[in-house]
């Protein structure tokens, strides 16, 4: 008998020892972070989601497109930067474009002529960002160059001042995180939002 309860043995502490870290780090960790996140972050631990009028509009997080069912871009909207994964945020992925390749420049080339062609701009003023994908394909951001670049074409289609909608870019451009990380960016979502509410 004892040396079955010693073979036993080892089985009930590994049984023991799953149910406890099971109740702990499977159920009471989870819930302590949830909890924690959804009073101390709410809107980030919801997925910063962006709301008009009560309506999500999407995430400040996550890129999205500003075109039309032709997937041409709409003049009245800010635009986001290029996209390698179509703004889906269940495929976030990057071209993986060495520079030479031929149809990296095809894009870059096309997107140019767009842009130039949309914004009435020297293709040698466009920046970057404007041009290339990033690495997630998700990027909600772009360089305050970028949307200063397209006030004029928005500030027309809507009918607003130029002036009006440089103050309003202005104000949507957040600087370096902590002071010195990364560069200015403008959120796109949270800037047309913004736009869409402006008089005009």
């Amino acid at each position: 008998m004892a040396s079955t309860r010693g073979f036993a043995r080892p089985y009930w502490v590994a049984l023991r020892y799953m149910i406890v870290a099971t109740v702990v780090l499977g159920i009471a960790y989870p819930v302590a972070v949830l909890g924690i996140g959804q009073l101390a972050l709410p809107a980030q631990a919801n997925g910063s989601i962006v709301t008009v009028d009560g309506e999500p509009a999407g995430s400040s997080l996550i890129g999205q497109s500003f075109t039309d069912a032709d997937g041409e871009a709409l003049p009245q909207w800010f635009q986001s930067r290029p996209s390698a994964a179509g703004y889906d945020a269940s495929a976030s992925v990057a071209s993986n474009y060495g520079p030479e390749n031929p149809d990296f420049i095809a894009e870059i080339e096309a997107r140019k002529a767009a842009i130039a062609a949309s914004d009435g701009v020297d293709p040698a003023d466009i920046p970057v960002d404007a041009l290339t994908t990033s690495g997630s394909g998700l990027d909600p951001h772009i360089s305050p160059a970028y949307a200063n670049e397209q006030v004029a074409r928005v500030a027309d289609a809507r009918g607003i001042p130029v002036a009006r909608v440089q103050t309003l870019v202005d104000s949507f451009t957040q600087g370096r995180d902590l002071g010195f990380f990364g560069e200015p960016t403008v959120n796109v979502l949270q800037l047309n939002v913004a736009l869409s509410q402006l008089e005009g």
